[in-house]
């Protein structure tokens, strides 16, 4: 079997609907797989939000990594439905994959993600990115793991997350509370620098990003989130444990790069969001 951190040569991904004219503040991009039964629904839940509560230039990137269901065919449909969306296919899997392709080809001033699930309350979304677009910070993150994060979801994920973060506190001295949370940002003008040290195209993107964030002494800005965990979540949390201990064996015997021009005082600000 292939590892995921084996570098191949990637598909030059297929795209619908060019990138907007004039770059915009925030790009949301939206990996999926397989999200043919709550695409439309979910997608339209999101630009109503961005819409009525984001006081930004904003555009909204699905990037498909290879559905083989009706997902690609209904994000397509909805292209010239919605305003400011556009759809990118990648023929293989992988959610790092497909967040390296759309935030790449991006022009926006600062790059986000989040899960098709929405599990993240939206109102998280502004103090997010605010932090990033004043300068403050280089990459944020919301956390379910700090204090003022409230959080929905069963024993068993609860165990292995905290295990899986207490586990990259003691091994890699990780600095930020929660790798795994799927609300993320980046400065567009960092991003470059990042995306060449990261080598996993999987599961362990998020937290191989993050360990070079901190490496290069970018600061991590931390927003404790609303969060309620998806029932019909089909990630396999053995396999993605197992792939990501493999990660951290990695990230541990890997020399270092040097830093690069960025700030090197690394540190979290933390805001709590109610709800």
């Amino acid at each position: 079997m292939t590892s995921s951190t084996t570098l191949s040569p990637a598909p030059v991904p297929y795209r619908l609907a060019a990138p907007p004219a004039v770059p915009v503040q925030l790009e949301v991009v939206v990996p999926v797989y397989n999200e043919a039964a709550t695409l439309e629904c979910q997608l339209r839940r999101l630009h109503r939000f961005l819409s009525a509560e984001i006081p930004l230039s904003w555009h909204i990137m699905v990037a498909d990594n290879a559905s083989t269901d009706a997902t690609g065919a209904i994000a397509r449909s909805m292209v010239g439905d919605l305003p400011g969306l556009s759809y990118m296919r990648l023929e293989q899997k992988g959610r790092g994959r497909a967040l390296r392709a759309a935030w790449s080809a991006s022009d926006a001033q600062v790059v986000t993600y989040m899960d098709i699930d929405l599990s993240t309350d939206l109102r998280a979304l502004m103090p997010l990115v605010a932090p990033l677009l004043s300068g403050h910070s280089e990459v944020a993150i919301g956390t379910r793991l700090a204090r003022g994060a409230h959080v929905v979801r069963g024993p068993k994920r609860e165990l292995i997350s905290r295990g899986y973060n207490r586990i990259l506190r003691t091994a890699l001295r990780a600095r930020f509370s929660d790798a795994q949370c799927g609300f993320k940002a980046i400065r567009r003008d960092a991003l470059d620098d990042l995306l060449d040290r990261v080598k996993d195209h999987e599961w362990f993107f998020d937290t191989e990003l993050l360990m070079c964030a901190q490496r290069a002494g970018m600061r991590i800005h931390e927003v404790p989130v609303d969060w309620v965990d998806d029932p019909d979540s089909r990630v396999d949390l053995w396999a993605t444990a197992i792939a990501d201990l493999r990660g951290i064996v990695r990230l541990l015997v890997a020399p270092r790069p040097r830093s690069g021009p960025q700030r090197h005082a690394s540190f979290s600000q933390r805001f709590s969001i109610g709800g």
